[in-house]
């Protein structure tokens, strides 16, 4: 019996062993896929934390960039309230003088001397709408993307002496001393740029000194710097703060923005300005200080124009009796542009003509195909100004035609051209500007035969 109990206590510590084995190995797997999620868990935390941390860098980043953009649309409602305020002044206050000084010409009591004098107010009224009006225009145009190169010949001291000669007569009646520095070595420099865009630069500049200056002198010129040359405008005006000497580039914005005192302007110049230097692959810097003055550079490269051969024969100046007796036909839809230009053409004309729209345009020429000069609106009902004047060409190619738009976009003109015209010109139509088109034309044409 004893044996047979020891032999079942064997076998029962056996199993027990065994048992025991496999509920040690149990807990040891437990063990390790405990450990194994204390690891897991332990890992889990730390990218947590690294994830808040990093949300609460963006939230600190996000935070800082919302404000930025708090500060900067706030900056942005208050240009755009100076602007508008700004606009509507350079609006309205020319419109004053236009239609306050219009209504005063209808009293048939004034002598001769007011009326000029009120003439001269709705003169340069109208200048300076116009000249904000294009201010705008060629932001728009810069925004859009829309303003391409053209380099030309030029002759940067012609370009200047021009320039000097435009605004020295406004410099002097502020009592502004206005001097120009051209290099005595290099008085026959001639690069390849864009003219218009240099003359728009240093016309802004220029107009912008004589604005913010009122007593002491004006300085404008260039010299010649290696690969470029440096423009100058330095002025003894108003100056502008520090704070606002990188603002003052951008668009509406003007060195003094407060209401102690409005200057005349959009607060386009400078921005188009810049605008403009970038575009020729140049730089502007501005250095001011307050009640001092400003001092304006700007480079642009220097690039000798190459100009090609060719034989040009001295041809002799040709009077402009040679074409006082144009048959001219305008074709015009507005009234009272039609007017204006049968008045100034008056006196070089033999016969005038009126069509008021492209189809008229054409028959009337078909009835008098000795027409010599054709001023051709752009916009018109019917048929517009670049059709009209496609279907003439299939008439006569050598009928010299003129396009006369409102539309004063950049590129405009290389559009009149393609159509077919000789030339081309904006509205509102400077006398002389016209005048000196029309001898141009019919002087070249006179040449050729």
């Amino acid at each position: 019996q004893l044996k047979v109990q020891n032999k079942k206590l064997l076998e029962l510590s056996s199993s027990l062993e065994k048992k025991v084995e496999l509920r040690t190995f149990e807990l040891q797997n437990k063990n390790a896929l405990l450990l194994k999620n204390q690891n897991e868990i332990t890992v889990q935390k730390e990218e947590l934390e690294k994830y808040r941390n990093h949300l609460e860098e963006l939230v600190e980043t996000r935070t800082k960039e919302l404000t930025i953009a708090k500060e900067k649309a706030e900056e942005s409602d208050r240009l755009k309230t100076a602007f508008l305020a700004n606009i509507s002044h350079e609006i309205r206050t020319p419109m004053n003088g236009i239609l306050g000084f219009s209504d005063l010409l209808k009293n048939p009591n004034l002598s001769s001397d007011k009326q000029q004098k009120f003439i001269d107010v709705i003169t340069r009224s109208g200048e300076r709408m116009l000249n904000t009006l294009n201010g705008l225009m060629d932001m728009s145009m810069l925004e859009t993307g829309q303003v391409k190169l053209n380099f030309t010949e030029t002759n940067i001291n012609d370009e200047l002496s021009t320039l000097y000669s435009f605004y020295k007569v406004e410099a002097t009646k502020k009592g502004l001393l206005l001097n120009l520095s051209i290099p005595v070595s290099d008085r026959g420099i001639i690069i390849s740029t864009d003219r218009e865009k240099l003359y728009g630069i240093l016309s802004n500049l220029i107009k912008n000194a004589i604005k913010y200056s009122d007593v002491g002198s004006i300085d404008f010129g260039y010299s010649i710097k290696g690969e470029f040359l440096e423009f100058h405008v330095l002025d003894t005006g108003i100056g502008i703060p520090e704070d606002r000497q990188v603002a003052i580039f951008d668009r509406f914005v003007q060195a003094d923005l407060a209401d102690t005192k409005v200057y005349e302007g959009s607060g386009l110049g400078l921005s188009i300005a810049k605008s403009y230097v970038e575009m020729l692959n140049g730089e502007i810097t501005l250095e001011s200080i307050m009640g001092q003055g400003s001092k304006f550079y700007f480079t642009i490269p220097f690039v000798k124009f190459e100009k090609e051969s060719c034989n040009i024969s001295i041809i002799e100046k040709i009077k402009n009796d040679d074409f006082s007796n144009l048959k001219i036909l305008i074709v015009e839809d507005e009234e009272i542009a039609s007017t204006y230009l049968s008045i100034i053409l008056q006196n070089i004309c033999s016969e005038l003509l009126i069509a008021e729209n492209g189809l008229e345009a054409i028959n009337i020429y078909k009835e008098n195909p000795d027409i010599n000069l054709i001023l051709m609106d752009v916009k018109m009902p019917i048929m517009g100004g670049y059709e009209t004047t496609a279907k003439i060409r299939e008439l006569n190619s050598d009928v010299v035609i003129i396009a006369q738009t409102a539309y004063a976009l950049l590129g405009d003109k290389e559009k009149a051209l393609n159509a077919g015209c000789n030339d081309y010109i904006t509205k509102p139509i400077n006398k002389k500007i016209l005048l000196s088109k029309i001898k141009e034309h019919f002087n070249r044409k006179l040449i050729e035969l």
